[in-house]
């Protein structure tokens, strides 16, 4: 039985390991959403607001699957909306690995 449902999820698991990051029209746009949209709640320069701090070190130890959920689901019982409506999932990871990764736009 293990063995059924390994098959049945392992390709979506796959598909979401490698989906493909967005070209730079995209990501200037991408980077532009970031600054705006989420800075508005997480402020300017990501350091928090209404919304926590979207810095490295405040994401560490927060695995990059829940990330991406929380983007694209929002969270319930809080101001932060759901983006899966408007984004793809290539560009909710790409988004989440920006601010991994510290590449996050700041003033």
């Amino acid at each position: 039985m293990p063995w059924r449902l390994i098959a049945v999820c392992l390709p979506s698991l796959l598909a979401a390991s490698v989906l493909a990051a967005p070209g730079p029209a995209r990501q200037a746009e991408l980077r532009n959403l970031l600054q705006q949209d989420c800075g508005s709640c997480h402020g300017m320069t990501l350091r928090g607001g209404l919304g926590p701090a979207l810095l490295p070190e405040n994401l560490a130890g927060k695995p990059r699957g829940f990330l991406i959920a929380t983007v694209r689901d929002g969270r319930p019982g809080t101001a932060m909306p759901p983006w899966g409506p408007l984004l793809g999932e290539d560009d909710i990871a790409w988004l989440v690995d920006e601010l991994l990764n510290g590449k996050a736009p700041r003033p």
